[in-house]
């Protein structure tokens, strides 16, 4: 299945960081990363990463936007909550890792066609969500040769900040 896309989005071509290889892609609109490599839209993050089956996939994250400058996706809050009805922290956490991951990856492509790891993530939790969507969007802090660290803002449909999360990523060689 791949990554999941908004209803109504089509299938395109992308451009992506240098050293992705066609098929590798993973955004339904893909910023454009300033380089010529095309990819096939919604099929694996970098790194050899796929959504099919993992967790981003079973609550719903859809990605909108992704380059290592910028990354956006949103998630239900339906499906997300604790017992209170509030949207679970955890899932305000899951989906800023995986922004951050997602961003952090393809800045290591880009560099040496390399994979990306978490090794640290922090969030405050700001308000409650109780409906709707979130929406989440990671920009960088530090894009350097080793480590990549993203502040993830997440906000409600009213645009209200919600969390707001930090994520650093250790960059690996392939």
């Amino acid at each position: 299945m791949g990554v999941l896309l908004p209803k109504g989005a089509e299938r395109t071509l992308a451009r992506t960081a240098p050293g992705l290889k066609p098929g590798r892609g993973y955004a339904s609109r893909m910023a454009d990363a300033g380089t010529g490599s095309e990819i096939t839209v919604g099929e694996e993050v970098p790194g050899g990463m796929t959504f099919e089956g993992t967790l981003p996939e079973r609550m719903g994250i859809v990605l909108l936007e992704a380059s290592p400058e910028r990354v956006v996706a949103t998630m239900p809050v339906e499906g997300n909550t604790q017992p209170y009805g509030l949207l679970h922290g955890g899932a305000s956490v899951v989906l800023a890792e995986t922004l951050g991951s997602i961003g952090s990856a393809m800045h290591a492509a880009r560099l040496f066609n390399g994979i990306a790891v978490g090794i640290e993530v922090n969030a405050t939790h700001h308000k409650a969500a109780r409906a709707g969507l979130v929406t989440g969007v990671a920009t960088p802090l530090r894009l350097g040769g080793m480590i990549a660290t993203y502040e993830i803002a997440i906000t409600d449909e009213s645009g209200e900040r919600i969390c707001t999360a930090r994520l650093t990523c250790a960059l690996r060689r392939s």
